[in-house]
């Protein structure tokens, strides 16, 4: 099976690699921008033609899409997360290649959700901010070409190369700075938003299995459990071995909050603080995945211990 990967040296992208190039019945040409991508193609500016000439020289099975941005202003979100997946689209369609698509979504799609709650497919997307709008466009886009393709809503992901942004790399990089200059407390930041947090690796077992499925549609990819951040932060101090204490400071309800490690600002000179999680959510998500393990035989096998001790693992590095 030959396997056309865009976006392999993405976070989740390098995994799927990983995860593609163990299958001896794989053959994966690597598309990207980066100059040790097999061919390089910018989605956000090639042409669908250009693509499709390509599509038509190797002639794949599958097309796994892993590019995309989740930062940046609106015109930025929706040049590399939407008109990259109309230009897949249109050059899959016009290719004769007939190749499968598994397109990488996100949870950001659906938007806020009732606490307590399980997401499932069929809900109605409800995104509350830019990345969740361009994504659900790019899903839509998708869902809508007529294509034998899939797309794969990845709800948060967690384990090694998590980006140093992210909220869980903000908490890991504010533990190493407290464990090297020896302090016994760390204050910490809104810690009350409560994620469907799921391994990387096992995100690229989901792409592996979906590239092998013929299942289409939306898919669900997550734990199935919500996990509040502040126990997140109580597991990653116990597997950094940090023996200080922890101190929230999460204000009251509806207050804003200030972001992972950051202290709170004197009110006389309070600059913009940020949410933990600035993707349109709320404060809840957690995923229903039960079409996953129906239609891919997927279930997730790393649990947030191990996902958190390889992303400590990468910050104690950096001492």
């Amino acid at each position: 099976m030959r396997v056309l990967l865009i976006g392999a040296n993405g976070y989740i992208g390098r995994f799927v690699a990983d995860r593609l190039l163990a299958d001896p019945a794989v053959q994966l040409t690597a598309l990207g921008r980066g100059d040790d991508a097999d061919v390089r193609f910018d989605l956000a500016s090639g042409s669908p033609g250009a693509l499709t000439r390509f599509l038509d020289a190797v002639h794949p099975g599958v097309v796994v899409n892993c590019a995309g941005a989740t930062r940046g202003g609106a015109r930025e979100l929706t040049r590399h997360n939407t008109v990259a997946v109309a230009t897949v689209c249109e050059a899959l369609r016009r290719s004769g290649c007939g190749a499968r698509l598994v397109q990488i979504g996100c949870s950001a799609e659906y938007g806020p959700s009732q606490p307590g709650s399980s997401t499932a497919e069929d809900a109605v997307p409800r995104p509350g901010g830019p990345y969740g709008v361009s994504k659900l466009a790019a899903t839509e886009l998708v869902l809508g070409s007529g294509l034998d393709a899939v797309v794969l809503r990845v709800f948060s992901p967690a384990g090694p190369g998590t980006p140093a942004g992210s909220p869980l790399g903000r908490l890991a990089e504010a533990m190493r700075r407290a464990m090297q200059s020896g302090d016994g407390e760390l204050k910490l930041g809104g810690l009350g938003a409560q994620r469907d947090f799921v391994d990387v690796r096992d995100v690229a077992r989901a792409v592996h299995a979906a590239s092998l499925s013929a299942a289409q549609g939306v898919i669900n990819i997550g734990s199935g459990r919500a996990v509040r951040l502040r126990d997140a932060a109580a597991v990653l101090a116990r597997v950094a071995g940090y023996g200080g204490a922890l101190h929230e400071l999460d204000g009251p309800p509806g207050a804003l909050r200030p972001a992972i490690g950051h202290p709170r600002p004197d009110s006389d000179h309070a600059p913009q603080v940020t949410y933990p999680y600035p993707d349109g959510c709320g404060s809840w998500q957690q995923a229903d995945v039960r079409t996953a393990r129906d239609r891919l035989g997927w279930r997730p096998r790393i649990g947030l211990e191990e996902s958190l001790a390889d992303i400590w693992m990468e910050a104690a590095c950096r001492i």
